[in-house]
């Protein structure tokens, strides 16, 4: 394919930003005034993360939302599977294209892989520009009065809430001038739903740019009002389901904030609702300043921990088999859904690690692989938070018991008994912890322990002091960071 020398095209590389507007390298693209060849690339390499299968099936819906609306633009989605660089050498190749536009990426791995890309296509006089589409703040810009990056939350907020500018909007371009005829995987055989069996069939959601719009809106007319109490409530629709748009960018994290602020349904529970934006933005921050945390501990010393093989009990836990009917509950919602509560997830996480002393690592695998969420930054920071190995994680010695957790959150059962129909007749004074009720209510009820519901697969107290002991051999007692 040949074009004139005036006209070369440039590729604009859709990454974790699949949408139109508020999208700083499709804006640039387009106000260049040269054809666009917009591109995805299914880059399950050695050198980044694969992406989970949960993820997959969030993805190929994105995908297509997007394809659609460049298509109602003008333009046609190219999808390619391979090696990034040789995948984008081989389009430059085909097409002419003379430049190369993306947001740009911050987990470390792809920011290093990204960053060779660039410096091998500059050499070879192509350009590359990128910019900033997928976080509200470059990592790096917000720093402490030491000049160093933020291990506390509460400050960081505070600064990059104050620091941070709010990039205009910039809405969808009218039409974006394309190059025709460029090769183009089919999106059906890259097989990213899954087959045989299709394990997704309740994985629920709208994928897309404009589910995003629509999910936002929807929270901040309802749930919003109430957010700060009912977020914590598994059994109420009290969370925003945002993390999966934000993170796949179907929505600029600026136009979640901006739009949050306007809303006068939300009212002051908007504040609460962007402090956990926020914490998104911390871990993403604390990731590109320590990127050895996706396998090692922030705190060394957690390194020594003396973690349990108990592969029995860790299949228990990722089969909602523990015999603790909130964690059970967290847990096949997760595979039911691709989604958990996130009161639910530090949960099942505490459990994992303290009361089955399982390494964090196996379970951020496993959430990893399940989640149509999975965020690298997102995900590692918040395993490390619960084990206490993390930046301003929870102090160690916080043991989170799932009795009291369900009976404080899960009060009226409406959760547990959604997803654990086997406790569902269970009065609600003993639901949370079915084999203290008494023998003759069981025979009511026909439950057996043991036979239709596991029997604890350890005991809350016996656990607990098995963590107290074992973490008190590594934690460390220095104050945080002020």
């Amino acid at each position: 394919m040949t074009t004139k020398a005036d006209d070369r095209p440039l590729i604009l590389w859709f990454r974790q930003d699949l949408r139109l507007a508020d999208n700083p390298a499709l804006d640039h693209a387009v106000k260049s005034g040269r054809p666009v060849v917009p591109v995805y690339i299914l880059d399950q390499g050695s050198r980044v993360r694969p992406i989970g299968a949960a993820s997959l099936w969030w993805l190929d819906k994105s995908l297509r939302a997007l394809a659609q609306s460049l298509k109602s633009h003008g333009a046609e989605l190219i999808l390619r599977r391979g090696d990034s660089e040789s995948e984008l050498r081989r389009l430059i190749e085909e097409t002419g294209a003379e430049a190369v536009y993306m947001n740009r990426l911050f987990e470390p791995d792809a920011f290093a892989r990204d960053a060779d890309i660039a410096h091998g296509l500059q050499a070879d006089g192509i350009d590359c520009k990128g910019f900033n589409g997928t976080l509200l703040c470059t990592p790096g810009k917000v720093l402490n009065g030491s000049g160093q990056p933020y291990k506390v939350f509460t400050p960081f907020m505070k600064a990059l809430l104050a620091e941070a500018t709010p990039p205009a909007h910039v809405a969808v371009p009218r039409a974006i001038k394309s190059l025709q005829g460029v090769a183009s995987d089919k999106i059906d055989d890259w097989g990213l739903h899954p087959a045989r069996p299709d394990w997704s069939k309740d994985f629920g959601g709208t994928p897309g740019e404009a589910g995003a719009k629509a999910a936002l809106t929807a929270f901040l007319g309802s749930a919003a009002k109430t957010y700060s109490r009912d977020r914590d409530l598994p059994g109420k629709a009290g969370t925003s389901r945002l993390s999966p748009h934000l993170h796949f960018g179907e929505i600029s994290p600026w136009r979640v904030v901006e739009t949050a602020r306007e809303s006068e349904a939300a009212g002051k529970e908007a504040e609460k609702f962007i402090s956990e934006i926020v914490w998104r933005e911390f871990s993403a921050h604390l990731l590109a300043a320590f990127p050895q945390i996706t396998t090692e501990a922030f705190r060394p010393e957690y390194d020594a921990m003396p973690w349990r093989k108990d592969a029995k009990g860790l299949k228990a836990w990722q089969t909602g088999q523990t015999g603790y009917p909130i964690v059970d509950a967290g847990m096949r919602e997760l595979w039911a859904t691709g989604i958990m509560h996130n009161r639910v997830r530090m949960i099942v996480a505490s459990f994992l690690i303290k009361h089955l002393l399982i390494d964090w690592r196996e379970g951020e695998a496993w959430f990893w692989d399940t989640l149509v969420d999975a965020d690298l930054a997102s995900n590692v920071q918040n395993w490390q938070w619960v084990a206490g190995s993390g930046a301003d994680a929870a102090p160690y010695f916080r043991i989170f018991n799932p009795i009291t957790q369900g009976e404080k959150f899960d009060a009226d059962g409406t959760y547990v008994r959604r997803w654990v129909p086997e406790v569902r007749r269970v009065p609600d004074k003993w639901l949370h912890s079915p084999w203290m009720a008494p023998p003759e209510v069981l025979r009511e009820i026909g439950l057996r322990l043991g036979h239709d519901y596991p029997r604890p697969i350890v005991d809350h107290a016996e656990g607990r002091a098995r963590a107290l002991a074992a973490l008190k051999t590594v934690a460390n007692k220095e104050d945080p960071e002020p």
